[in-house]
């Protein structure tokens, strides 16, 4: 696989642990945050290629993080996580503020089909 830096937010430790340690083992290089303001630290530090998103997350939301992202970094491409569809969320499939969604649990394939095509497209 080609050389694609992620950042895995999600407030879920144990989910995003093994999440990244799935995605790793397929040649993602990927990092992890289990809170928004951390997350945000270390995409101002090294910018990731992707942010994988969780929209439910104590502290910040998803969607401050999402709009935190866009201002300062609109070449990072963000896939968001969710228990609910985007229209629950108030978010389509074709606000250009996130590339795609994924509902929980995560498909591993899946993910990294997006994961792929959100650096094609950014």
């Amino acid at each position: 696989m080609e050389d694609i830096r992620v950042l895995l937010v999600d407030d879920e430790e144990e989910f995003t642990s093994a999440l990244a340690e799935r995605l790793n083992l397929r040649g993602i290089r990927t990092s992890t945050s289990c809170r928004g303001e951390e997350a945000l630290k270390m995409i101002e530090s090294d910018p990731p290629q992707v942010v994988v998103l969780d929209m439910k997350m104590p502290g910040l939301s998803g969607k401050e993080i999402l709009v935190r992202i866009r201002s300062a970094h609109p070449e990072i491409g963000v896939i968001l996580l969710t228990g609910q569809s985007p229209t629950g969320l108030e978010l389509s499939g074709s606000d250009p503020e996130f590339c795609d969604y994924l509902m929980k649990p995560v498909n591993i394939e899946e993910l990294i089909k997006k994961i792929r095509s959100a650096v094609v497209t950014r």
